[in-house]
Formats: C-alpha cells, sequence, structure tokens
C-alpha cells in the first residue's frame, strides 16, 4: 500500500534557482535518513552533482528555445509512503524508480531518496522539470495526482502489495463530525445498572449503592439526584421507562423485571464481502496455487484488472457476471444500431442517384414511348432508356410508389449520418469497457480454479497420508 503526492517546486525566496534547487535535492539526499546515503539512487543523473546537472539542463534549455520564464517550476518532487512493515528500504527504492520511470516516461531525470526515520518509509522522487533533450518542460496535467496514484497502485499490486481502497461516501470522516456527547441522564441510568448488578434488596438500598458511586440524593414529592460533575438535580421520574421511580420501585417485590438499556454502538456498519480484497489476499499469500497461475497468466494483466474493478466499484462476481451481460447486450444493441443505419445510409444513396437519374432520363423515355416503343428509338437511346428501366427497377424494390424529394433526403441522410457517429463513439466505448470486463471474469475464473485446483490436491495428499 503506498501513498502518492506531485509537489511543484518553486525558486525560494531570496534566494536563486541554483541555490533552491541544491537545498530540495541535499534535503532528500540527507544521510541521517538514508542510510548515509545508500538508499539513493539517480536516473540520467549522478545523486551528488544532481543540482547542477538540472541547471545545465536548463540552460540547454534557454538556448535551443530562447524562452525563459519568471516564475517557473524549478523540478517536481513525489512522495511515495508505504504501509508500516509491508516493504524494505531496498524494494521501497526499487518502487520508487519504477514509479519515476512510468510516470515521467523516462523523459526526465530524477533521484530516489528512500528515508527510513519514520515508522513508514516513504520515498523523496525529485525530477527535473526540463527534459533530457532540452526542448520542453513537463506539463502538470489535469487530475496528474490521480494519475500518479494509480500508477503507484498498478506497480503496488504486480508486486504483491495492497493497495487503498476507496471508502464508500458514508464511511468517510467529514467535517461536521463531532464526538458523542455523553448525556448526564445516560451516566445515571447506566449507574443504576450497576447497583441492580449487585441486587438490592429495596429501594432504599437502590438509592444507597447510587451514593457510594457519588450521587447525592434529595427527598421530597419527588426524589432526585445528581452527579458529582451535574450542575442541576434529576428528576428519577423524568428518566425513560425502566428507570423512573415508581418502575424501580415496582420492581423489588417482584412485580416487574428491570431490563438494562442497550447501549448504542456508534462504529460503521462491516462493510459486504469485497471481491477485490478477497483477490488481493489471495494474490499476497503467494502459496504454491498462486506461483502456478503466475507462470501462465500475465500479473501486470490482473493488477490492471483489479484497478477496473476498483474503479467500477465491482464487490462480488455476481455483481461483475451482471454488468458484464449488461454491457454486452447494450454494446450488441449499439452494433444493431449503426448495422441499421449504414443500412438505411445505403438505401438514401441509392434512391437520391435514382431520383437524379430517372428525372434526367424521363423526357427521352416518354418519346420512346409516344413512338411505340420503336426499336430504332430504342438503338438511338438505348443509355437512356436503359438508366430509366432501372431506377424504376430500384424504385419498385425498395417499395417506393411517391418519389421523395432529393433536398428531403439530403436533409434525413445528415440526420441518418449523425446518429450514427454518436452511436459508433458510444459502441467503441462500450466495446472496451465489455472487454475489460470479459478480461477480469476470465483472470479472476483462472486464479480461483487453480486455488481449488490446489485444495483439491491438498485433500488428496491427506487422504493419501491418512
Amino acid at each position: 500500500m503506498a501513498a502518492t503526492r506531485l509537489i511543484p517546486m518553486h525558486v525560494n525566496k531570496g534566494k536563486t534557482l541554483a541555490q533552491s534547487l541544491g537545498d530540495r535535492t541535499d534535503y532528500a539526499k540527507n544521510p541521517e535518513k538514508t542510510h548515509k546515503g545508500e538508499l539513493v539512487t539517480g536516473y540520467q543523473c549522478d545523486p551528488r552533482t544532481v543540482d547542477e546537472e538540472f541547471m545545465l539542463s536548463k540552460r540547454q534549455y534557454e538556448q535551443i528555445t530562447g524562452r525563459r520564464q519568471r516564475h517557473e517550476v524549478i523540478a517536481y518532487q513525489i512522495r511515495q509512503s508505504f504501509k508500516p512493515g509491508e516493504v524494505t528500504p531496498e524494494q521501497a527504492n526499487r518502487l520508487g524508480r519504477e514509479l519515476a520511470l512510468r510516470f515521467t516516461k523516462g523523459k526526465y531525470a530524477f533521484i530516489v531518496a528512500t528515508h527510513t526515520d519514520r515508522a513508514h518509509i516513504h520515498n523523496h522522487i525529485v525530477f527535473n522539470s526540463t527534459s533530457l533533450d532540452g526542448t520542453r518542460k513537463f506539463k502538470n496535467f489535469w487530475l496528474s495526482s490521480i494519475a500518479l496514484q494509480r500508477v503507484s497502485d498498478l506497480i503496488c499490486l504486480e508486486n504483491g502489495l495492497s493497495v487503498i481502497a476507496p471508502k464508500p461516501y458514508k464511511e468517510r470522516t467529514k467535517r461536521t463530525d463531532y464526538p458523542h456527547r455523553v448525556k448526564n441522564r445516560d451516566v445515571l441510568c447506566e449507574a443504576i445498572d450497576i447497583v441492580l448488578q449487585k441486587k438490592p434488596r429495596s429501594f432504599d438500598e437502590l438509592l444507597k449503592g447510587l451514593q457510594t458511586q457519588g450521587y447525592e440524593i434529595k427527598y421530597g414529592k419527588h426524589i432526585s439526584v445528581k452527579g458529582k460533575n451535574q450542575a442541576r438535580f434529576i428528576r428519577l421520574d423524568s428518566l425513560e421507562a425502566g428507570y423512573t421511580e415508581t418502575d424501580l420501585r415496582a420492581r423489588f417485590p417482584g412485580r416487574r423485571e428491570h431490563k438494562a438499556r442497550e447501549k448504542q454502538a456508534f462504529d460503521p456498519e462491516n462493510r459486504p464481502f469485497d471481491l477485490i480484497i478477497d483477490i488481493q489476499s489471495k494474490l499476497q499469500s503467494k502459496g504454491a496455487g498462486y506461483q502456478r497461475w503466475a507462470s501462465v497468466y500475465n500479473l501486470k494483466q490482473m493488477s490492471k484488472t483489479l484497478l477496473f474493478l476498483r474503479d467500477h466499484k465491482i464487490e462480488s462476481l455476481e455483481q461483475l457476471n451482471q454488468l458484464a451481460t449488461q454491457k454486452t447486450a447494450e454494446r450488441d444493441a449499439l452494433l444493431a444500431a449503426i448495422q441499421q443505419s449504414e443500412q438505411r445510409l445505403v438505401e438514401i444513396g441509392t434512391l437520391k442517384k435514382h431520383i437524379i437519374n430517372y428525372s434526367k432520363t424521363r423526357p427521352i423515355y416518354e418519346e420512346y414511348r409516344k413512338a411505340g416503343y420503336s426499336k430504332k428509338f430504342l438503338e438511338a437511346h438505348r443509355e437512356e432508356i436503359t438508366i430509366h428501366k432501372a431506377a424504376k427497377a430500384s424504385f419498385d424494390a425498395l417499395g417506393v410508389k411517391k418519389l421523395p424529394k432529393v433536398k428531403e433526403l439530403g436533409a434525413e441522410y445528415a440526420e441518418v449520418l449523425a446518429a450514427k457517429k454518436q452511436a459508433f463513439t458510444e459502441y467503441r466505448q462500450m466495446k472496451n469497457e465489455v472487454q475489460e470486463l470479459l478480461i477480469a471474469q476470465r483472470n479472476i475464473a483462472s486464479l480461483y480454479d487453480a486455488e481449488c485446483t490446489e485444495e483439491k490436491k491438498d485433500r488428496r495428499n491427506e487422504e493419501r497420508s491418512g
């Protein structure tokens, strides 16, 4: 499990760019926090001279592009913190290097400094804002922190580590939540329960028991009690049912049984079975079944599947199968709509072409008919008459009795074409999603099959040994 954060770094007030770079990299390379520098590694730079090499690439950028920014980002820092006890410092440094390489695509120099001064091992990754070839600057794109966390989660899953599971909204800590206020009446009822557990023989013994707990008793028409930190007396008759003076007095002759009040539980509800957590535990166990499964299937592909399940909030195999069936049906419906639109576009194009040909050749065909379908006239105008007959045959085949206007056909063609483009965009997206769902089904089924095979083998071994 690793939490990440992307931090742009600027020039410190009152210092030069070189001094600011030196301060930031020196803090990351602190020997007291990195085992005397053993946990500091670099990519395309020497950790000992990283600030100078960063400055050299920035001068190269100014020479190539001729641009110089006043308030530029001099470097970026990635903080990657791991769950205590889950990784070694050396493993954390390796994972940090892999994270930086994937996130920067190997186009920016960086150092990875692993700090062990806290309970949780964490990396300080400082990469140059200027590319290695000196032609561009790193662009801190929209939602870059989310992309960074996703790459980190993918690397953790590929290496058998846990990832941070997003909490449902109702389980998140809200700023409006405050500690539960303990009421004096609730404390008094609990004190009465404690005294009643000692089985007093009378109502007076019950009151004496409250006095031993620090309550002051005031007698009168109505009995009232007051605790040490209370400002006012509380009348027993004002308590909830079962704790009033009448109810308590009625208990001792045996006419009424006292039931202790149930304590309210403020803990959040237990979450249902989580498919992601179950698969993670299987991958982290790394038993013999896992080893055989990993030798056949791609562990990186399974890691992507887990992130896909998390992003789509899929928590059970039943939910996954239902979603796959639903999305497959939607994909097929979109494909059918696209094919229907394509067919209509062909019909409109053909109809439009024949209407134009029919209109152009109509005068010739009328003369041919007036000539009594003369063979001589046919030989002279065979091409026009043939085109006219083909157009008429096409109308009959399409079932067109009244010829539409070419302008109307053009408008319908544009409308159908726009609908087809929209449906194709949705189909392409749906096709990718269905593919991810089917891959998830296949990968999960393969993992569970491997586990089932391993259990059967263990049972056979036990039966043989028994």
